[in-house]
């Protein structure tokens, strides 16, 4: 049942697991991480706020899974007190009345293509087919090329290699690599929490892209989350849009995943 449009809503669970990811994700990499990196998040309300002012990624700097004025007014003044670009994410279709007039009373205007929150359930993970691509688990002595590998991909500073090489090995998480032949050629990382996993982390080097590297790793986290006793995993992309072609979505798509919500990104001031 929908919550009424004039009553203000707590986090989707789609988003829930999302947040925990990155408080789980923090917890791992806040030791690994020098003072000066002003590396901070704060789970609240089933949300987070999280900020790392020099990752270029929104996903490392935004209000996540907040749905009451309360404490989006919280968090809000949580992130005035950081730098670098600050976003605030939300499923605006969705929002109550109060948090709709409260995004207008901050002058806030959606930034970018915002991003497609997609899921699909365990029914027939197990009878899905494993592609040509192989793919193995992150061992723990190779927690930092994983690191490298992802600031890489995303376009991070190599020093934040810490912050990625934090969660190789550790609870509830899941590293995989994509291989050409033996080479690591791929990444993708997974969540687990309870009976909801959060896919992320997946980067594939440029000379390797196209090839089914990362409809690989799709699988190979969801047949680690069925043996983990994973029912619903959950995945974001960019929203999709007429003028650019989004291979994410589309590989998604073919692995089972079905669009759930749109989020805007609102650049906060």
């Amino acid at each position: 049942m929908n919550p009424s449009p004039s009553t203000d809503v707590g986090p989707r669970q789609e988003d829930a697991i999302e947040a925990k990811a990155f408080i789980d994700l923090y917890q791992a990499a806040r030791g690994q991480l020098p003072d000066e990196e002003r590396f901070d998040c704060v789970s609240l309300q089933g949300g987070c706020v999280i900020s790392l002012p020099r990752a270029p990624a929104t996903g490392l700097n935004r209000i996540l899974g907040l749905g009451k004025t309360e404490d989006l007014d919280e968090a809000y003044k949580w992130m005035e007190g950081r730098r670098g670009n600050r976003f605030l994410q939300l499923n605006i279709d969705a929002a109550s009345d109060a948090v709709k007039h409260w995004v207008q009373s901050k002058g806030l205007i959606p930034h970018g293509p915002g991003w497609a929150k997609l899921a699909r359930n365990a029914d027939a993970v197990a009878d899905l087919a494993p592609g040509a691509v192989k793919t193995r688990q992150v061992l723990p002595e190779e927690a930092r090329l994983f690191g490298a590998m992802m600031c890489a991909g995303f376009g991070f500073p190599e020093d934040l290699a810490a912050l990625w090489s934090s969660i190789v090995g550790r609870d509830g998480w899941s590293c995989h690599y994509a291989l050409d032949g033996d080479t690591p050629v791929g990444t993708g990382a997974m969540f687990a929490s309870g009976s909801f996993a959060w896919l992320g982390g997946g980067t594939t080097v440029p000379s390797f892209r196209n090839r089914g590297a990362q409809k690989a790793l799709i699988y190979a986290r969801l047949q680690e989350g069925l043996a983990r006793g994973v029912s619903t995993f959950v995945v974001e992309t960019e929203a999709l849009s007429p003028e650019k072609a989004n291979i994410s979505n589309a590989n998604l798509t073919k692995m089972g995943f079905v669009h759930r919500y749109n989020r805007a990104n609102f650049l906060l001031g």
